[in-house]
């Protein structure tokens, strides 16, 4: 594909102006701290992927071998992430909600873990460096992160707010 041809990685709403949805969606974009609705598409857009793989998985004969190898994988990956929890099925894929999605996110994970005050700063610090996971900085808020990677988010070492005075940090951090 030649360069500036990308094509939109989300589906824009069929219906432009409805009060509930519009009402949701500015909830969404307000509790997770996104920068605009196009995120919140992006994230519609991935789950509705995932449910769309769960019953095209759930609609073959689950005795075939590379069917019940391609549940596993897409199941192992969901739960890798977060999306899913350790005892949860195929058929749990179709019951998941935007939230799950949203909460997997870089920006939510600083946030819940009490990095920052709010999830507006804890964006701020992604971008502006100051969030590592393990020893590798990240600079994108919409980056998924691992379970296994959830303990390691934490300030870079070279930050002013890796100091715990630092007057930005969050209460009792």
């Amino acid at each position: 594909m030649p360069l500036g041809t990308d094509t939109k990685q989300y589906e824009t709403p069929n219906h432009p102006y409805q009060g509930e949805r519009i009402a949701t969606e500015h909830s969404l974009v307000d509790r997770y701290g996104l920068s605009n609705k196009e995120e919140l598409w992006r994230a519609q857009s991935e789950l509705r992927s995932y449910r769309r793989e769960a019953r095209e998985l759930l609609g073959q004969a689950q005795d075939d071998e590379i069917v019940q190898r391609r549940s596993e994988e897409f199941l192992g990956r969901l739960k890798r992430v977060g999306i899913l929890d350790e005892t949860d099925e195929l058929g749990d894929i179709l019951s998941l909600e935007i939230e799950d999605i949203l909460e997997r996110r870089l920006q939510t994970v600083v946030y819940r873990n009490g990095l920052a005050n709010t999830t507006q700063q804890a964006r701020q610090y992604i971008i502006h460096g100051h969030i590592v996971i393990g020893d590798q900085r990240h600079r994108v808020p919409s980056y998924v992160v691992d379970v296994d990677e959830e303990d390691l988010v934490d300030f870079d070492e070279n930050s002013p707010l890796a100091d715990e005075l630092h007057p930005e940090r969050a209460e009792g951090q």
